[in-house]
């Protein structure tokens, strides 16, 4: 459990995970038991499912106003600023060994350099944001998949099913003309971010002692700045902001919204419910995201899309045990 006054690992719209027990959302391994959604603190679960949705949103929103790269290294600039000061402030500890420390740094440029910037270039080519929002929904599933296959972890029929359910979900969304959800390398950029941030979540399981979230965080916004800024230097030049004024209030948002208040949200829920409480909530991303997407961008889905939405919702449910499998109260076989 996470100290009270600091906060623990976060999600794929809101910052890096920080110990070895959870993965990139705050997603725990799969034998972490998963609280129940109804059991979470009301106001802040609905504040962390708008907060992390809302990433989703601005993503798309940025790169209108600033190439992606650009946009990511200014927000991981800026969000390391703030979290070094609140590590500072709460005077967690800093006792990070050097393997860990160079663990949590090659976690870091995973999850954020190498994830973000797939997912940043994605929208930049069109991929829309309840679709993006759909593939980091599934990760937990995933993940434990990857698991199962390269660290040969068990792994429950609920996840498989979950994860079969959650892509035929998808596929239901790409529907037959995939240039209507930003074109096969719109797509194709998006399921590697997904596939990335999968695989960073293993990595967390190399960092021997879970470091203070704080600095952990500080750490992994910091080391992904340099690759991201020399990209953007090497292939959107110096003309990479259109609109100043947008683009300015996009990275402060992300940094301070997404990568921030996310973190001191999710803190919270997992002080309530335990290192589960992300997972609990994933499967409620997409259709809040789907809805700020209509509002904000103007994005609509079709009938088969809605379809598509809903089924990949349960698979996620499924997959990540916030709804039940099988009897009332009896937790899922884990298979051999």
């Amino acid at each position: 459990m996470t100290d009270p006054a600091k906060g623990p690992a976060t999600g794929p719209e809101t910052g890096p995970a920080t110990g070895p027990a959870t993965d990139a959302a705050g997603v725990p391994a799969a034998d972490t038991p998963r609280p129940p959604v109804g059991s979470l603190p009301l106001v802040p679960a609905a504040a962390f499912v708008l907060v992390w949705s809302s990433g989703y949103i601005s993503g798309p929103y940025g790169v209108q106003h600033v190439a992606p790269f650009t946009l990511l290294a200014l927000r991981f600039a800026l969000a390391a600023a703030i979290a070094l000061v609140v590590a500072r402030l709460l005077r967690g500890p800093l006792r990070i060994d050097r393997t860990d420390l160079a663990r949590i740094a090659l976690t870091g440029l995973a999850m954020n350099a190498v994830q973000f910037g797939a997912m940043y270039l994605a929208f930049d080519a069109g991929l829309g944001a309840t679709l993006a929002s759909l593939l980091h929904a599934l990760t937990p599933v995933l993940t434990a998949v990857l698991a199962a296959v390269l660290l040969k972890e068990r792994l429950s029929l609920r996840q498989v099913v979950g994860l079969a359910i959650g892509v035929g979900g998808v596929v239901l969304v790409l529907g037959p003309d995939i240039d209507k959800a930003g074109g096969p390398v719109a797509v194709a950029l998006g399921v590697f971010g997904a596939i990335t941030l999968s695989l960073g979540t293993l990595g967390q399981r190399w960092i021997g002692h879970a470091p203070d979230p704080w600095w952990s965080a500080a750490i992994q916004f910091t080391v992904s700045v340099p690759p991201l800024a020399l990209l953007a230097l090497a292939l959107e030049g110096t003309h990479a902001v259109d609109d100043p004024v947008r683009g300015g209030l996009t990275v402060l948002f992300l940094a301070v919204v997404n990568s921030i208040i996310g973190l001191l949200l999710l803190g919270k829920l997992v002080r309530a419910g335990g290192a589960g409480a992300g997972a609990s909530l994933f499967f409620l991303s997409p259709p809040v995201t789907a809805v700020l997407a209509w509002l904000v961008l103007g994005e609509t889905l079709g009938a088969l899309e809605l379809v598509g939405l809903v089924v990949a919702v349960v698979g996620v449910a499924l997959g990540t045990g916030s709804i039940s499998w099988g009897r009332r109260g009896a937790p899922p076989r884990v298979e051999p």
